[in-house]
């Protein structure tokens, strides 16, 4: 009763409607992972949610996987944001920086970087994420424009992670998101936790990881209860041929919630043969609907070891934003990428619906390979180059 009541009340502030108008040591850390996984089970996601920004893919190399990548070994330092398991010492020194033309002239910029220090034998990653949705004419009652305002959104993330044994890692990250919508202003303390296996001899990777668990700092409307966060707990699993340059992944999003179908009512009308309108019934489980609405497939190719090019297909994405009549290439992305000796080159295409895509552009530099720092590099091991997987 409370939680609807919290939720009604939420929908008065115009942050809601802006959000809604936008985007529609080991064993210890396992136990730690569970525990954390369980405490988050309560909270809302799917469009309920505060900082919904945060589900947003950060690279074009994830939006091309389907938007979330949890366990995939390429080295590309976008991929410990998705889950902080995956930084290792091959990522030491990466930047990396992203470009979104997203929709509607919002224009979305995310930066992550990562380092390695060997005498603790860790490694720590750095992202940023930034939101900027332009400026917006302020008007009166009657619609007259009495000036302007702005609405940007930004996410800070800071994580370690570690090896066990000899095909494990486990990490951490937290975040810090701030929102700023007109008069009304949020910001939350989050934290991610991730596992991943990861096989050099079977290629074989498995990875999970429990996302934005955390809790609200400032609340948008201090009269109102904090807002839920976003927390999802995701699943994934990646396979690379040793004969074919192919590596198949799946994974699964909302693993603590099986019913994430949205039950259209216009999918429940039709046209009878007197030309009116009628509802019809459903009587159906919809089992296969809502186990396929939690998984993300993609495949990705190498060519001459230089050269990938990635297609996903997100079940969920299509089902919720393809037009019935029309549905093109909703839920589908495609993306490309040039692996050089100091640099990273990726480009990514994601349909939304029929007639709307965006596209992401991102380059990583090796600084180390870039800018040696001479003595003082040697002494902070900037200049250091480790193996990506051993």
């Amino acid at each position: 009763m409370q939680s609807d009541q919290n939720k009604k009340q939420s929908k008065n502030t115009v942050s809601k409607f802006l959000r809604s108008a936008l985007y529609g040591k080991a064993p210890l850390g396992v136990w730690g992972f569970c525990f954390l996984c369980y405490c988050a089970s309560a909270q809302v996601n799917g469009g309920q949610s505060a900082f919904e920004y945060l589900n947003l893919s950060n690279a074009p190399h994830v939006s091309a996987l389907g938007g979330i990548s949890v366990a995939d070994p390429d080295n590309d330092i976008a991929l410990a944001l998705q889950n902080p398991a995956m930084m290792r010492p091959g990522m030491h020194n990466e930047l990396q920086l992203v470009y979104t033309n997203f929709f509607a002239g919002i224009n979305i910029g995310n930066l992550q970087y990562g380092y390695y220090m060997p005498k603790i034998n860790t490694s720590f990653f750095f992202g940023m994420q930034y939101l900027n949705y332009g400026a917006f004419d302020q008007t009166n009652n009657v619609g007259n424009v009495i000036g302007e305002f702005h609405a940007v959104d930004y996410a800070a993330t800071l994580g370690a992670s570690r090896s066990y044994l000899e095909h494990w890692r486990y990490g951490a990250d937290i975040k810090f998101a701030n929102s700023s919508l007109y008069q009304y202003k949020g910001s939350a303390a989050l934290v991610d936790v991730g596992i991943n296996y990861f096989d050099t001899s079977t290629l074989w990777d498995i990875g999970v990881v429990a996302k934005n668990m955390g809790v609200m700092i400032q609340k948008y409307n201090t009269s109102n209860p904090s807002e839920p966060l976003p927390f999802d707990l995701q699943l994934g699993a990646s396979k690379k041929f040793k004969h074919l340059p192919l590596r198949l992944i799946a994974t699964v999003q909302h693993l603590y919630e099986w019913d994430i179908r949205y039950a259209n009512p216009t999918d429940l009308t039709g046209t009878n043969s007197l030309g009116t309108t009628d509802t019809v019934k459903d009587n159906g489980s919809h089992f296969g609907d809502k186990l396929f609405r939690h998984f993300i497939f993609a495949g990705e190719l190498t060519l001459a070891k230089r050269v990938t090019i990635t297609v996903s297909y997100n079940d969920l994405q299509r089902k919720e934003l393809a037009l019935q009549s029309q549905p093109g290439l909703a839920g589908f992305a495609f993306g490309a990428g040039l692996n050089l000796n100091k640099f990273q080159i990726h480009y990514a295409r994601t349909y939304y619906y029929v007639s709307g895509a965006y596209n992401e552009f991102s380059i990583t530099m090796a600084l180390n390979k870039l800018f040696g720092l001479n003595q003082v590099g040697e002494k902070i091991h900037w200049n250091g180059e480790y193996p990506d997987w051993e």
